[in-house]
């Protein structure tokens, strides 16, 4: 079978929220985009993970730390829910948002997993993005250390895709691990989420008896290596089943009839995989620091919200490959406490955004992604609604 030829300007690896931020970048700029995604639902650990919490993209203080596709994308992510934003943040009067009564003063909101893959899907296809689903990413290829293209394969055979920059949003640095960058690893934690029926409350109630429970069991680490067979994902995986199984059948009979699993996670819930290794790698110490290069903030989700992080540009670019930007769970966070930070919905789509945009700018402009004018970058997130600094640093 031969192998098929696309060319594009930008190609984007991974349909999660971090890849399908940047690939709608990158089309809103002009750029003829595609992007790949190798399961047949958008979202990623959002939404195949059942991960149903748009975490706040505010400080804790009533300030709004992200605009642009990461504001879109919370405002929007309750379209296919019974979910609806704070009062406070332009929601209704008393709208549930699913959260804790604490949480109805914060930018958040839960959504319906796959309530928001529609919606990705739908904010794509405004785009004019090329998506290709149920397309794994194989290989890749080089012009000495920049990438060229990469390689997918599908029911219809081998495809070549070749573009002129590239963007990973894959959650694991898949592609760049594939073009030869280094990379950093981390531990996981066994927490598996579960849709279920359910006759009282656990966690979300998605409508009616219908259940999103977190079990919250983090009982045992699982190290993920580099280059993790899959025997290792397996075990992963069946250590989550196991702990699922352990607490339905505990229940007394009756309580079974009215209190069962509906949807299993279609992904494992892995969410520190594997990080590149960037000309800025973020560290705990980079917290609450000011970067001239910075495109976006984020705010820590963990506790009171008053932690806030600037993102230096370079944690964005690979050190030894061109051509290439990353975007989410793979950018070089690699601090214990930045990597938890970095790890979450908003601060992909806020990653993702400013890798796409680059990835637009460099094609336009013609200059490898070592070379990118930040000012430019900056300047034309500012003009699409981002903030790039937190202007309360220098307070007191």
């Amino acid at each position: 079978m031969s192998t098929m030829t696309k060319m594009y300007d930008v190609a984007v690896c991974g349909g999660g929220v971090a890849g399908c931020a940047a690939a709608i970048a990158a089309a809103r700029s002009g750029m003829k985009t595609v992007l790949i995604e190798k399961q047949c639902i958008l979202g990623g650990l959002a939404t195949s993970g059942l991960i149903y919490i748009y975490l706040p993209i505010c400080d804790g203080k009533g300030n709004k730390v992200m605009g642009g596709i990461p504001e879109e994308m919370l405002k929007r992510c309750t379209a296919y829910s019974p979910f609806e934003l704070p009062e406070a943040w332009g929601g209704p009067v008393n709208g549930d948002n699913g959260r804790t009564h604490k949480s109805k003063i914060r930018y958040e909101s839960c959504f319906s997993p796959a309530g928001f893959s529609l919606v990705l899907d739908q904010m794509l296809a405004e785009a004019g993005v090329d998506l290709w689903l149920d397309t794994m990413m194989t290989g890749c290829e080089k012009d000495g250390d920049r990438l060229t293209a990469l390689y997918a394969a599908n029911s219809s055979g081998t495809i070549k895709i070749a573009a002129k920059c590239f963007v990973d949003g894959s959650g694991g640095a898949f592609l760049a691990r594939h073009a030869g960058c280094r990379i950093h690893t981390a531990e996981n934690f066994v927490t598996p989420w579960v849709v279920e029926v359910s006759s009282h409350r656990t966690s979300m109630k998605v409508s009616g008896d219908v259940d999103i429970r977190t079990f919250g069991t983090f009982n045992e680490n699982f190290s993920f290596p580099a280059c993790a067979s899959g025997k290792d994902v397996t075990g992963f995986v069946r250590n989550s089943w196991a702990l699922i199984r352990e607490y339905y059948d505990q229940l007394p009979p009756e309580e079974r009839k009215r209190n069962f699993p509906l949807q299993l996670p279609a992904m494992p819930q892995l969410r520190k995989i594997a990080a590149i290794d960037s000309f800025h790698n973020i560290e705990d110490s980079d917290c609450e620091t000011h970067f001239p290069d910075s495109i976006g903030v984020a705010g820590d989700w963990r506790g009171s919200l008053t932690t806030v992080w600037e993102t230096s540009f370079g944690a964005l670019v690979p050190r030894d490959v061109k051509g290439l930007f990353a975007a989410g769970r793979c950018i070089g966070s690699t601090g214990s406490a930045a990597w938890e930070i970095f790890r979450v919905i908003p601060a992909a789509a806020m990653t993702g955004e400013a890798a796409g945009t680059a990835a637009a700018l460099c094609v336009k402009s013609g200059c490898s992604t070592h070379e990118l004018d930040v000012k430019l970058l900056q300047k034309t997130l500012s003009a699409n609604h981002c903030q790039l600094f937190y202007p309360f640093f220098n307070e007191g």
